[in-house]
């Protein structure tokens, strides 16, 4: 079955980020010059805007044009840190500690990860919330993918936005899966809590703007003055 001509516009232009020919924060052509380049109508060109729009890979600006996406410290932390007050206001993570290692990767983390890459960095990182241990993270992606990440430490306290800015990877979308568990020794000696204690764990898979998994991530949260807040439409 042949895509419609907007899906074959989309295609052009994901790939031309993937393949860093158009850098996050760049501007796009217009509609009248990208119907040119790729043989559609003005009106298919302005669809597939549209609908690259509502992706969350461009942003449109009246009057200036339309840009790739480009993640700052602030949407970063919007779109994917969801520990929030008990009355919905947002709060800022900050990093307290942090640990980088080069090591094998497991079979899951080969399965998982884009490439299924034979050696993986593992960064563990205290995350503090109002200088009080809140967030103990576990970090792992590629070393294909990220090559040289070593090299960077101490990271900064959003990820997503180095992997843009250094590794032209846009990280476009996120899938969580969130239990409880009781913290152990070690988990309980960062966040400052009794051993035992329920923390919230949450399980996350990252994916750039192909569709690959670039990243696994656990949080484990203490919940005693915090809570996972989403919106459902």
């Amino acid at each position: 079955m042949t895509a419609p001509l907007y899906q074959t516009v989309i295609d052009n232009i994901v790939a031309r980020i993937a393949a860093g020919d158009l850098l996050p924060g760049s501007m796009l052509p217009s509609e009248f010059q990208l119907a040119a380049d790729t043989g559609v109508s003005q009106g298919t060109a302005r669809k597939s805007l549209m609908m690259l729009e509502q992706l969350g890979i461009v942003r449109r600006e009246q009057g200036r044009g339309t840009f790739v996406t480009a993640r700052t410290p602030e949407s970063a932390l919007f779109n994917f840190f969801r520990l929030r007050e008990a009355d919905g206001t947002m709060v800022r993570p900050e990093l307290g500690h942090e640990l980088l290692a080069r090591r094998p990767a497991t079979s899951a983390e080969a399965g998982l990860l884009d490439g299924a890459p034979s050696e993986v960095f593992e960064i563990r990182r205290i995350r503090t919330i109002r200088d009080v241990p809140t967030v103990h993270e576990t970090v792992v992606v590629s070393v294909l993918r990220f090559p040289g990440l070593d090299l960077r430490s101490p990271l900064p306290n959003t990820l997503y936005v180095l992997y843009q800015q250094a590794y032209g990877c846009i990280v476009l979308r996120a899938d969580e899966s969130i239990s409880a568990m009781a913290a152990d020794e070690a988990v309980a000696r960062a966040l400052r809590i009794a051993p035992g204690t329920p923390v919230l764990c949450i399980d996350r898979v990252a994916y750039d703007i192909l569709g690959h998994a670039i990243e696994w991530r656990r949080s484990l949260c203490r919940t005693d003055s915090l809570v996972y807040k989403v919106s459902l439409t």
